[in-house]
């Protein structure tokens, strides 16, 4: 047995679904369940756990894994006749042998190839053609990466539209130590006020009550500042112009049966999406959308976080 670690190891998970663990040679890891094409852990190198599952997770098909990163596709939220966030979180994905070229800068090994195509039920309730491809790769410094490319295959000439969002679950210390930069002066929707416009007045996003906006035409990066932690998580996007807040309080996590009462302080959702302005894709055009997330020490500087440093930081 040599000591090199596997890159790439399919595994049992829970309830004995299939899962994909990653692991990148200085010790951070990722794992992927087949089911929903859902990353469900990332790991940095010492083993701390940065995205959130809640203890009260069902991995029971056909019901979404509540946590880590369900894929929204191809509608967002309830914005559609389809069921809430679509379908592709439901679905059982495939490895994909044979996946194209993949313009890459990352030398990494610890990546693997998903692809989602439809079923004959699934065309009853998108009556569509499509190939989604999902890379998820980890990063020689433990970033975590999700490119998904998403092909018309209609053979009928149509196009069609969707929305699209990684509705990534972050693990935090406690919610009402957190702040988001990056997202100040831009415009949101408040899905609490029947998706009113507003602009966002304030400096930094600071969290004292349940929180469900859209913001529209984000920049590429957003920092997530944990004071307890000294954590800051760095969202970079790509093809994803919109960025989702969320987190559900007391109320609301106390009415979800797969979350626990209290686990609303110790989780953030912000997701890279695109929403106002759906995709229309023709037969055989392809979008892409893609996420970096990283996980950097955050430096104290006069009794705040420097969150400039990192927004404005490679």
């Amino acid at each position: 047995m040599t000591s090199e670690r596997v890159a790439v190891e399919s595994a049992k998970g829970v309830n004995g679904l299939e899962k994909i663990i990653l692991r990148e040679t200085r010790g951070s890891s990722a794992e992927v369940y087949l089911y929903g094409g859902h990353v469900t852990s990332w790991k940095n190198e010492h083993g701390e756990e940065l995205l959130f599952v809640s203890s009260k997770a069902l991995f029971k098909p056909p019901k979404a894994i509540r946590g880590g990163i369900p894929l929204c596709f191809p509608q967002f939220s309830n914005l559609g006749p389809l069921e809430q966030h679509g379908f592709a979180r439901n679905k059982f994905w495939s490895i994909d042998t044979d996946p194209p070229a993949f313009p890459t800068n990352s030398s990494s090994k610890a990546h693997i190839d998903l692809i989602l195509k439809p079923s004959e039920e699934d065309m009853k309730i998108w009556p569509h053609s499509y190939e989604f491809r999902l890379r998820v790769a980890l990063g020689p410094g433990g970033d975590l990466m999700l490119t998904s490319r998403i092909r018309n295959t209609n053979s009928d000439g149509k196009p069609f539209t969707f929305t699209f969002a990684y509705h990534t679950y972050f693990s935090v210390s406690d919610i009402s130590e957190v702040r988001v930069e990056g997202l100040e002066t831009h415009d949101y929707l408040d899905n609490l006020q029947n998706r009113e416009r507003f602009t966002e007045q304030g400096d930094a996003i600071t969290f004292e009550g349940e929180v469900d906006k859209i913001y529209l035409c984000t920049p590429t990066k957003i920092a997530i500042m944990d004071h307890e932690k000294k954590r800051t998580f760095v969202l970079r996007k790509d093809g994803l112009p919109d960025a989702v807040v969320w987190n559900p309080w007391d109320k609301k996590a106390k009415a979800m049966a797969d979350f626990g009462d209290d686990e609303y302080k110790h989780v953030l959702c912000v997701e890279a999406a695109a929403i106002e302005k759906p995709i229309t894709l023709k037969p055989g055009e392809e979008w892409r959308g893609r996420q970096e997330l990283s996980a950097v020490p955050s430096s104290y500087c006069s009794g705040q976080l420097d969150p400039q440093r990192v927004l404005q930081g490679s």
